[in-house]
């Protein structure tokens, strides 16, 4: 089968890449096609692209994966996901005067959303402009639309970044990888719409997603977003934290999976054999040592992910508690070690009931693959390439030439063959030739008488 109406995303993480196509039904609900996963420690850093060509390279082998799987489809363009050390928001307010016999319209509201768009703080590009609060004539309104006013007031969160977050994007994928860019997506507020309800938006949620590049914080109060900001910091520096303990980066990750503790228990007496740097047999080390490298670093990846949460005042007020996302959180230990320390419930995050088909749930619930679940739910254009059907090559009607009647030509009448006179046979030569001889004699003797 043939897909011919879908949406696609790609999810571009500091470890790995995550293309995924999806359908949506009448209701919103995503039934996940397929997806693939390329390495991209080599290409993103910190979650901004930084070498484009090789991003490039790998994006067109994503995506001719995926094509492989849609029964002989062409994905046209893609959503893409953006993030990176350098995301923030920040407050910003447009105000615009009416007059004395004004009225909010839809106009009016579109324009002040465009400014927004269109601003440039400090060098910085407007990614998104979210959670906007209206105040007409200096009072709260939620609804403007038809209310009178003489000045209106609009505040927006911004989420901004630098300009190289989304310029390399673009080169990526439209320059290089010659597919069209159907949205550029702020992905922690992709996966915080997949993964929070509204009840925990309006009760005071932080969504906690640590990557292997980077820690993004997302606050949510009263329904709207109230901060995000990132921490430079990710699970790629306990990675490379192991590597001192004499053993290579892969054998240093596959360890951190395996038995990494954010809480070290250093009564334990448990040792693991690891490979040797060379390559060359086994060794053994304590699970106690190991779990005190990466405790130390967790913990000062905690405590600045802590700060960000106090600078926003909604410490107290977070009633939904904390949801950590991401492949940092699958730590042991980590929702205790943050609960103890922020006092209040840490819960691990999922995909909401009714955002993707039921047989999808395992694969949208991997933290792997929840952004670019997020992604797909936002996307709201058909992404497959529309290929014209090859014209039937036009036949021409063959005329058949009449056949032509030859004329029956006459037959060729012989000339009849004129029979040779035959001549005197031997005798009646001798015959001729005697009465001739006769004669002559005779003519002589005539003649010579006279």
């Amino acid at each position: 089968m043939a897909y011919t109406d879908f949406i696609a995303a790609i999810d571009l993480g500091s470890s790995h890449m995550v293309a995924m196509v999806g359908t949506k039904s009448p209701t919103g609900a995503l039934s996940i096609i397929a997806y693939e996963v390329e390495n991209s420690a080599t290409c993103i850093r910190r979650g901004c692209v930084y070498n484009v060509e090789e991003t490039a390279n790998k994006i067109k082998r994503l995506i001719l994966k995926l094509e492989n799987k849609l029964g002989g489809a062409r994905i046209g363009k893609v959503y893409v996901g953006i993030g990176g050390q350098s995301l923030r928001s920040i407050d910003h307010t447009v105000p615009r005067i009416l007059g004395t016999d004004g009225v909010v319209t839809e106009e009016v509201i579109s324009g002040l959303y465009e400014e927004c768009r269109n601003y440039h703080p400090d060098m910085l590009d407007v990614l998104a402009a979210v959670s906007p609060t209206y105040f007409l004539d200096d009072k709260p309104e939620s609804n403007p639309v038809g209310v009178p006013c003489s000045r209106i007031e609009a505040r927006y969160k911004l989420i901004v970044g630098r300009p190289s977050l989304k310029l390399n994007i673009i080169n990526s994928i439209s320059e290089q990888a010659k597919i069209e860019i159907a949205g550029i997506l702020v992905s922690p507020l992709a996966l915080g719409d997949v993964v929070l309800s509204d009840n925990e938006k309006d009760l005071g949620c932080a969504l906690i997603g640590f990557g292997a590049g980077v820690t993004t914080i997302t606050v949510y109060k009263g329904g709207k977003l109230a901060s995000l900001s990132v921490v430079p910091f990710g699970g790629n520096l306990i990675t490379k934290d192991i590597t001192n303990l004499r053993v290579v980066e892969s054998e240093a990750e596959r360890l951190k999976i395996t038995y990494g503790s954010a809480k070290a228990d250093r009564d334990n007496d448990m040792t693991i054999q690891v490979s040797l740097a060379d390559g060359m047999g086994l060794r053994e080390i304590k699970l106690a040592e190991l779990n005190g490298v990466i405790e130390a670093r967790m913990d000062e990846i905690l405590e600045n992910v802590y700060a960000r949460l106090e600078a926003t005042g909604l410490m107290s007020v977070l009633g939904a508690g904390i949801v950590i996302t991401g492949g940092g959180a699958a730590l042991k230990n980590l929702p205790a070690v943050m609960s103890e320390r922020l006092k209040m419930e840490v819960r691990y995050s999922a995909v909401r009931k009714g955002i993707v088909a039921s047989g999808d749930l395992v694969v949208a619930s991997n933290p792997e693959y929840a952004v670019a679940v997020g992604l797909l739910a936002k996307g709201t254009k058909n992404c497959a390439l529309y290929i014209p059907p090859k014209p039937e090559p036009k036949i021409e009607p063959v005329v058949e030439p009449e056949p032509t009647v030859e004329p029956t030509p006459e037959p060729v009448k012989e000339k009849p063959k004129k029979e040779k006179k035959k001549g005197p046979g031997l005798f009646g030569r001798l015959t001729k030739g005697i009465d001739t001889f006769g004669k002559t004699l005779f003519d002589d003797d005539d003649n010579e008488s006279k």
